[in-house]
């Protein structure tokens, strides 16, 4: 899988056709993605004696499929290729503008 999280996609089947949002979650091992504000779920939490019944929304996993990337330099929906930097190190490459798609990761540096 060549997603990562805080990559932003669009979708592009489904019942959220079109939609565009950041990934926040990603479950390689199905082969699924959480994208914010996209595939909303309501969940009926049952009452109890210490607390009143509740419906909590979430956003549900799609298929990583059903989602193309968005290049942050051409801003279009893109397939994406690896390449060797200089450094020895891969980093993904939008395919159309031929820039990287480098993503800052929070705690990096």
């Amino acid at each position: 899988m060549k997603l990562k999280i805080n990559d932003t996609v669009q979708v592009i089947a489904g019942k959220n056709k079109g939609a565009k949002g950041k990934i926040t979650k990603i479950y390689k091992d199905k082969n699924k993605v959480v994208v914010e504000k996209v595939n909303m779920r309501t969940k009926h939490i049952k009452k109890t004696r210490e607390k009143k019944g509740e419906k909590i929304t979430f956003e549900a996993p799609i298929d990583a499929s059903n989602v193309m990337i968005l290049c942050p330099h051409c801003n279009k929906r893109v397939r994406i290729s690896s390449q060797e930097l200089k450094n020895g190190k891969r980093d993904r490459v939008c395919r159309k503008c031929k820039e990287t798609l480098t993503t800052e990761v929070k705690g990096s540096k």
